[in-house]
């Protein structure tokens, strides 16, 4: 295995982490040079379905150099659907952190189309259609001879797409500039080219705007004079379509702009400004990747998914926001969800950007989550502290987060020892004792007193810690009246003093599906101590009654479009990851690490979603939730930073 046997230069210099990891195997090696072949006694996808146990990352463990890509990736069909008019899961691009995104159908046929889904997708700007042929055909639709998206270098944000249609090989690539001006435009620049020496291709671009529009000096524009696409000479305007079409030999190629928010300014673009602006493009965001860590694997693709993935987070987030995704009704920020995306930047080595993007965070309230979002801002809180030791932003943003400090103080009730109820889950409003809220409540005030005793504040410190440690007795005595040691192994619930019923297989039910997404949380909190029996039974359980596959956590929608449909929201399992990584269980860590990398994301471009699902799709792909996710991204490259220090 590419980490099992690994060696790691790590280098850490105060309070930037400039850090060279090098990582090296010969098992790798050997494994790459002498690829084994997959056996033939590996569970079908309705066996693994099916299973409380994890069949496929126990068969994974029993190859001979344990888990790897190669064995997950055939296993089931890529991540390709999505849950809107446009089918093709969208790739976000943008200029570093730029409020305006622009969306590219991932199959080529598209920028900014419809969607037609609310309220969960967004709609942007005005949608241009790509068609080719004589016979005008969109661009993509026959996935037999359709090239998967990819990225320049295999990271860089720079798309192509390659797309034969009657014998005519076509070639679009697109990108999002990175001037302040088309930043600010949302712009996304795209060529079309064609090798074929025997026919020209013909490209046909339909500008979809229910207002009227009109060709001048270059660009066409809307009825304010503003202009929605701009376009290279070759380019003919055919008003009654609204459609823009160019007829290409072999070599030639033909440029737009696309702009989300009409540019005020008239503007055209030429072949010369196309490669001019893709090399700004290219500049940037090397410059970007490089002003991190440097970490080399011996295998292309971590290295690849571990750069895209970083540049893809930066692309989601808006200025300071580090949100959850772009382009629907997740853009925007969640506590614990986008604290892990913030971590993810952090162990990457981007510290500068660090106290700026915690201020959102520790800004952030939801009144009906209020004490689970009040332990992980506290816990994000010390985290950066030990990563940085920046005490002076700590005591600037004292007065965001010292309220948290507060409420949890002042809430506890007399008798019990623990918070009030509150939901059980973030969509389930069942009002319960939690000790997915009370457990990373208790570890939120144990991680300021350190932080406060490390910053001199000794007093307030120790009596945070006399608090934390009388708060601890009350959970863990309210969690021995509750566990249920009927079960096997016995089940610890997530509503206490309540008889929650100990949920097998777990995603049978809407609650036993939101117990596994919430018990990796109480595992991350340490309520009871790493390494200990009841840790151990949290894992257990989730392990033994069908709570992870491809070491991921399971899933199963009790609602909407994918109800009853099987899958997994691997975004939800890091803290099990570094549960497994702490206590040593490499060999199932890395299961989930490269069942993330090998179905937990799209192939070639690595976004993922919320959630993907086993079997829904066809032959050509399954769907996924709501791409692209900063927080799917944060949780691999989390697990990497996690499996190169071990």
């Amino acid at each position: 295995m590419a980490f099992t046997s690994a060696r790691c230069n790590l280098r850490l210099f105060g309070a930037s982490v400039l850090t060279t990891v090098v990582v090296c195997s010969a098992a790798r090696a050997a494994e790459e040079a002498n690829p084994p072949s997959q056996p033939a006694d590996v569970p079908s996808v309705q066996e693994m379905i099916a299973a409380r146990t994890d069949v496929w990352g126990d068969a994974a463990m029993q190859q001979p150099n344990g888990a790897s890509y190669e064995f997950f990736k055939d296993l089931l069909p890529p991540l390709r659907w999505v849950n809107t008019e446009f089918r093709h899961y969208p790739i976000v691009l943008s200029a570093p952190r730029a409020p305006q995104k622009a969306r590219l159908v991932s199959n080529g046929s598209a920028v900014n189309p419809r969607a037609n889904k609310p309220p969960m997708w967004n709609e942007q700007g005005v949608p241009v259609a790509f068609l080719v042929g004589e016979t005008p055909t969109a661009f993509g639709e026959d996935l037999a001879h359709l090239e998967e998206p990819r990225y320049l270098d295999g990271y860089l944000p720079v798309v192509s797409i390659g797309y034969e249609h009657q014998e005519v090989k076509y070639r679009e690539e697109a990108f999002a500039p990175v001037g302040s001006a088309d930043a600010a435009s949302g712009s996304i620049l795209v060529r079309f080219s064609v090798a074929s020496p025997a026919r020209d291709g013909r490209v046909e671009a339909r500008i979809e705007s229910p207002a009227p529009c009109h060709e001048h000096g270059g660009a066409i524009v809307n009825e304010a004079g503003a202009t929605l696409v701009a376009f290279s000479p070759s380019w003919k305007w055919d008003s009654e379509h609204k459609a823009l079409s160019t007829d290409l030999a072999d070599e030639e190629a033909a440029e737009l702009e696309i702009f989300t928010l009409p540019r005020e300014a008239a503007t055209s673009v030429s072949s010369a400004e196309f490669d001019r602006q893709r090399q700004g493009c290219v500049e940037t965001w090397k410059a970007f990747v490089d002003r991190g860590i440097k970490l080399v694997t011996p295998e292309a693709i971590v290295n690849d998914a571990w750069r895209s993935l970083l540049v893809g987070t930066y692309m989601l987030a808006t200025n300071d926001r580090l949100n959850y995704s772009a382009g629907n009704a997740y853009a925007k920020l969640y506590e614990a969800e986008c604290g892990d995306t913030l971590r993810s930047i952090m162990l990457f080595g981007h510290l500068d950007d660090a106290p700026a993007m915690l201020k959102p965070l520790l800004q952030f309230d939801r009144k009906a989550t209020r004490f689970h979002v009040a332990g992980h801002k506290l816990q994000l809180l010390a985290y950066f502290y030990w990563l940085t030791r920046d005490a002076a932003t700590i005591r600037a943003d004292e007065p965001l987060w010292r309220p948290s400090v507060e409420l949890i103080l002042s809430s506890r009730e007399a008798k019990s020892g623990l918070l009030p109820k509150d939901n059980y889950a973030g969509d389930i409003a069942e009002q319960v004792y939690s000790l997915n809220s009370n457990a990373n409540c208790w570890r939120g005030l144990r991680d300021v007193a350190a932080m406060l005793d490390d910053m001199g504040s000794h007093d307030e410190a120790k009596k945070l810690q006399q608090t934390a440690a009388e708060y601890r007795r009350a959970i863990v005595a309210a969690v021995e009246k509750s566990e249920r040691l009927d079960a096997k192994p016995p089940f610890i619930p997530v509503a206490l003093l309540a008889n929650e019923p100990a949920h097998d297989p777990l995603t049978d039910t809407r609650k036993g599906s939101y117990y596994d997404l919430m018990c990796p949380y109480v595992i991350g909190s340490e309520i009871f101590g790493p390494n200990s029996a009841r840790e151990t039974n949290l894992l257990g359980y989730m392990q033994q009654h069908g709570g992870i596959a491809m070491g991921m956590v399971r899933t199963k929608p009790s609602e909407g479009q994918f109800k009853n449909e099987p899958g997994v929201a691997p975004l939800y399992g890091l803290r099990y990851q570094l549960a497994l990584l702490r206590r040593d269980e490499r060999e199932k860590a890395l299961v989930g690490f490269y069942g993330q990398l090998a179905q937990g994301m799209a192939r070639g471009t690595f976004i993922g979603g919320e959630g993907s699902r086993f079997v829904h799709g066809d032959a050509n792909g399954r769907s996924f939730y709501l791409p692209p996710n900063s927080t799917s991204n944060a949780a691999w490259l989390v697990t990497l930073r996690y499996l190169c220090i071990q």
